[in-house]
C-alpha cells in the first residue's frame, strides 16, 4: 500500500509508492556517456585557453598552475548594478537585474569528477565555494547566494568541462522563503531547530544512513521528494555555510566525495544537481534554521500529477536505496585511498 508523507523541510507531501518501486539497481544510468579527454583545445575552461574567459576573481594553486578557478558568468542571469531600481504598478512588479553569477572551474581536467577527484582537490573546490559565497554577501544589496552544480545534460549542463556555479540575487527566493518559514514555524510550535531534529531522528534509525564522519552525516531522508534525493546535514547547528571551519571543510569534501561516488558507481554515473542551501554570514546564529547540501539525483521525470498538484512521487523506498549506496564497494577510490 502506498504512503503519503510529509517533507517537514520542503513543506511538501510525497507519495512513496510501493507498486510502482524499482529495485535501487533499476535506477542505474543506461544512457551512454561521451568518454572525455582530460583536455580539449577548443574548451574555453581547460588550462591554455584562461583568455577566454572573463579575468578571473579567485584563484587557488600554486605557482602557473591552478586547482580551481572563478570567473564571471558570460552568460550572467543577473548584472553588477550599483543603481537599483524598484517599481510596481498594479500587479506589475520589477526591480533591476542586479547581482553576481560566476562559474567555478572545479579543476584543471576536463574529464575530471568530483567523484573520483583526490580529496585535497575537492577540498580547493569547497575553499572557492566559501570565499565567493562570503565575497558576494559584503555587497549590500545582495540578499541571497547560492551555490550549485548541474551534472550531466538532464541536469541541466551546458559545459562538459567540470564546473560549478555561484548567484547572488537582491531578493529571497520564493523556495527559500518558504523553507524559512516551516522551519520557524516548527521553531515556534516546538523550542528545537527542525533539522537538528530531524538528524538525530536519522541517527537513530540508521537505516536511512548513507555515510558519516565527525563534521557530517550523508543520508536519504523519510519522506525523500525523489529516488536517491540525498541530504547532507552539518552536525554542529549554524544557519550559515560561510561559518564552516577548516576542519568541517575537510570532513565536507571527505563525505561529498564519498556519497558522490557510490552514486557515480552504484547508479553509472547518472546525472545531477546539488545545491547549497544557507541563510547570510548575518544570520549564521538564528536558532530556526541549519544550512545543509542537497544532492538531487535525475533518474525519473515529473510529469503532468506532480506539475498539477505539487505533490511527489517517489517510486523508491528511501531506507532501500540508502543500503544499496551504503553496500557500494568504493574501494580503492574510497576515503581513506587517495
Amino acid at each position: 500500500m502506498s504512503e503519503i508523507r510529509f517533507n517537514f523541510v520542503t513543506g511538501d507531501w510525497v507519495i512513496i509508492a510501493p507498486e510502482r518501486a524499482k529495485r535501487p539497481e533499476e535506477f542505474v544510468f543506461s544512457h551512454k556517456k561521451d568518454v572525455l579527454a582530460g583536455h580539449v583545445p577548443t574548451c574555453p575552461l581547460c588550462p591554455g585557453n584562461e583568455d577566454s574567459t572573463p579575468p578571473e576573481t579567485l584563484r587557488i594553486g600554486k605557482g602557473d598552475g591552478w586547482t580551481v578557478r572563478v570567473v564571471p558568468n558570460k552568460f550572467s542571469v543577473v548584472n553588477h548594478e550599483t543603481n537599483i531600481v524598484r517599481e510596481s504598478v498594479g500587479v506589475k512588479k520589477f526591480m533591476t537585474g542586479a547581482g553576481f553569477h560566476e562559474v567555478i572551474i572545479d579543476n584543471p581536467a576536463h574529464n575530471a569528477s568530483i567523484a573520483t577527484l583526490p580529496a585535497p582537490s575537492v577540498e580547493d573546490i569547497l575553499t572557492a565555494y566559501k570565499k565567493r559565497f562570503l565575497a558576494f554577501y559584503k555587497v549590500s544589496y545582495i540578499e541571497h547566494v547560492i551555490i550549485f552544480k548541474n551534472h550531466g545534460t538532464r541536469a541541466g549542463t551546458s559545459l562538459q568541462h567540470p564546473h560549478s556555479q555561484i548567484v547572488g540575487t537582491p531578493v529571497i527566493p520564493g523556495r527559500l522563503k518558504s523553507r524559512i518559514e516551516e522551519a520557524l514555524r516548527y521553531y515556534d510550535d516546538f523550542g528545537e531547530c527542525l533539522y537538528c531534529l530531524i538528524l538525530r531522528e536519522e541517527l537513530r534509525d540508521e537505516t536511512r544512513i548513507i555515510s558519516q564522519n565527525d563534521s557530517f552525516v550523508s543520508f536519504i531522508p523519510y519522506s525523500a521528494l525523489s529516488p536517491f534525493h540525498i541530504w547532507i546535514f552539518p552536525r554542529r547547528h549554524t544557519a550559515c555555510f560561510g561559518s564552516i571551519d577548516d576542519r568541517e571543510l575537510h570532513d565536507l569534501a571527505d563525505i561529498l566525495r564519498d556519497t558522490l561516488l557510490r552514486l557515480h558507481m552504484g547508479l553509472g554515473d547518472p546525472d545531477f544537481n546539488y545545491v547549497i542551501h544557507s541563510l547570510s554570514p548575518q544570520e549564521c546564529a538564528v536558532k530556526y534554521f541549519h544550512w545543509y547540501l542537497s544532492i538531487v539525483t535525475r533518474v525519473t521525470r515529473t510529469a503532468g500529477f506532480e506539475i498539477g498538484t505539487g505533490m511527489y512521487i517517489n517510486p523508491s523506498v528511501p531506507d532501500s536505496s540508502a543500503k544499496f549506496l551504503r553496500d557500494v564497494d568504493t574501494g580503492s577510490h574510497g576515503p581513506s585511498g587517495e
